[in-house]
C-alpha cells in the first residue's frame, strides 16, 4: 500500500479551503452583479484553467463586447441623425458633458463654502462690535448641481417606496389570510393598478396643495406631491406579492398554528413573515424599480428638483448641449435603476433563502 505524503494532504486541504471561500463569495458575487469574478478566482487558483476561461468569456467577455458594439453603433449612426438642436450627440460628447456637469459642480461648491466663510468672518465682527443682535445665519441659496439633483430623486423615492411598503405590506398579509379581505381589495387593485402617474400627478397636486398650505414646512410641495405619486403607483406589487406569498403558505403550518393556538400577532411574525419573505421581497424590488420610472414623469411636472426637472429643464432650455445632457441623466438614471435593485437583492439575500436574481 503505497502511502500517502502528508504534503499532499496539506496542499489539498488547502485547496479545498480556497474554493470553499471562493464558493461562499460566489453568493455576494451574484448580488452585485460580479459573476465573472468567480471564475477568474477559480482559474488563479488552479481549477480547470479551459473550462472557467470559457465562463469568463460567457460572463465578462460577451457582456463587453455587446456594450462595445452598442458603443461603435452609436458613435457612427449618431452625427447622421439631426435634431432641432443639432446632430444626436455621440459617446465622445456626451462623456464631456459628464465633466462639464462635475466642473459646474465643484464650482458651486467653492461658492457656498466662499458663501458660508464670509457669513461667519461677518457674524464674527458683528459680536467682536458688540452687535450679536444683528448675526443672522442664512442658507446658500445658489442652483442646485448635478449631484444635488441626483440626490434630491434618490430621497423622493425611498421616502414613496417607504410609505408603499408600509401601507402595502399589512394589506398584503390580510389579503393573504383572509379571503373576505382578498374579496374587498381585489377589485380596487385591478382597477388602480394600470393608472399611469401622469392621470394621478393632477389630483396629488390639487390635494397637496389644499391640504398642505405651510410654505415653511418639512417638506416642500414639489417633494410630497413626486413622492405621493411614486406610492400611488409603486405599491400593488408589493400588495400583490405580499398576498400570494402569505396565502402560498404549507397548509400543515397553518394547522399547526391551529394546534399550538397561537394569537394572530405570534402567527404573522412567526410563521407568515418568515414563510413569504422571498415573494415580499420580490415584491419589494418591482416596487422600488416602478417607483423609479415613475419618479421622473413625476418631477419633470411637480418641477421637483430632482433628476426630472433636470431632464425637463435641459429639454426647455434647448441649447447645443442640452441633448448630451439628458443622455447623461438617462445614463445616470439607468445606472442607479440597476445598484437599487441590486441593493434590494442584497437584502433579499441577508433576510432570506430565495435564488430569485
Amino acid at each position: 500500500m503505497t502511502a500517502i505524503d502528508p504534503d499532499t494532504l496539506d496542499v489539498e486541504a488547502r485547496r479545498a479551503r480556497r474554493f470553499t471561500r471562493i464558493n461562499k463569495a460566489d453568493a455576494w458575487f451574484k448580488v452585485f452583479g460580479l459573476s465573472w469574478m468567480t471564475p477568474i478566482l477559480k482559474a488563479a487558483a488552479g481549477d480547470n484553467p479551459r473550462a472557467q476561461v470559457k465562463e469568463i468569456w460567457q460572463l465578462l467577455g460577451v457582456p463587453l463586447l455587446a456594450i462595445a458594439a452598442f458603443l461603435i453603433a452609436w458613435g457612427t449612426l449618431a452625427p447622421k441623425v439631426q435634431t432641432s438642436l443639432g446632430a444626436v450627440p455621440g459617446p465622445s460628447q456626451v462623456w464631456e458633458q459628464v465633466g462639464v456637469l462635475h466642473a459646474d459642480a465643484l464650482r458651486e461648491g467653492e461658492r457656498a463654502v466662499a458663501f458660508y466663510e464670509r457669513q461667519e468672518a461677518r457674524n464674527a465682527e458683528l459680536i467682536a462690535n458688540g452687535n450679536a443682535d444683528r448675526v443672522r445665519e442664512r442658507i446658500y441659496t445658489g442652483k442646485p448641481t448635478y449631484y444635488d439633483q441626483i440626490w434630491t430623486s434618490i430621497k423622493t423615492v425611498f421616502f414613496g417606496f417607504l410609505i408603499a411598503s408600509v401601507v402595502a405590506i399589512p394589506l398584503g398579509i390580510a389579503a393573504g389570510l383572509s379571503v373576505t379581505a382578498n374579496a374587498a381589495l381585489n377589485p380596487l387593485i385591478q382597477i388602480f393598478k394600470p393608472v399611469s402617474p401622469l392621470a394621478w400627478l393632477p389630483i396629488v397636486t390639487m390635494i397637496v396643495s389644499a391640504v398642505y398650505t405651510t410654505n415653511d414646512g418639512m417638506f416642500s410641495k414639489s417633494f410630497l406631491i413626486s413622492a405621493i405619486t411614486v406610492t400611488l403607483c409603486s405599491l400593488w406589487p408589493t400588495l400583490i406579492n405580499t398576498a400570494l406569498g402569505v396565502s402560498s403558505i404549507d397548509k400543515d403550518l397553518v394547522s399547526v398554528s391551529r394546534v399550538l393556538k397561537m394569537n394572530t400577532y405570534t402567527k404573522i411574525t412567526k410563521l407568515v413573515l418568515p414563510s413569504a419573505l422571498p415573494l415580499i421581497f420580490t415584491g419589494l424590488r418591482l416596487s422600488l424599480g416602478v417607483g423609479w420610472m415613475v419618479l421622473i414623469a413625476a418631477e419633470m411636472l411637480a418641477q421637483n428638483p430632482g433628476l426630472g426637472k433636470f431632464v425637463w429643464d435641459e429639454f426647455q432650455n434647448g441649447s447645443s448641449q442640452s441633448l448630451a445632457r439628458i443622455m447623461v441623466a438617462v445614463f445616470t438614471i439607468g445606472i442607479i435603476g440597476f445598484l437599487l435593485d441590486r441593493v434590494m437583492y442584497a437584502l433579499q439575500s441577508m433576510f432570506t433563502f430565495s435564488n430569485n436574481r
